[in-house]
């Protein structure tokens, strides 16, 4: 699954995070990498260049500017992976839940 390698690298969650709700410019994503990661422009279309690669974003022209977008697909793979491992969160929850609840009670019962 190229996606989880791909979004391994901090600065390319961050794009993706940064798209999640609206297409952007490249020269935002440029300035948003510079400032937060202290990336040049090379870099940053490197990055967007495997997270096209990846199927994570996509990009279109805009007469001299290129948009880009997330596309959720690559997300909902990895979503579909990580669903074989929801079960093992949830046992791992409500045996902390019933553990806490579990000492409430006896805290409670410790007054009486």
């Amino acid at each position: 699954m190229d996606s989880l390698v791909v979004l391994a690298e901090p600065a390319r969650r961050r794009i993706v995070e940064y798209i999640a709700d609206r297409e952007v410019a490249a020269g935002e994503l440029v300035e948003v990498m510079s400032v937060e990661f202290g990336l040049v422009q090379p870099a940053t279309s490197r990055h967007l260049r495997r997270l096209r690669e990846a199927g994570l974003v996509r990009s279109r022209s805009d007469g001299p500017r290129r948009l880009y977008s997330l596309d959720p697909a690559a997300l909902r793979e990895i979503d579909v992976w990580l669903d074989r491992f929801r079960g093992l969160w949830s046992e791992a929850l409500s045996a902390l839940d019933a553990e806490v609840h579990r000492g409430r009670s006896s805290r409670g019962n410790e007054g009486t």
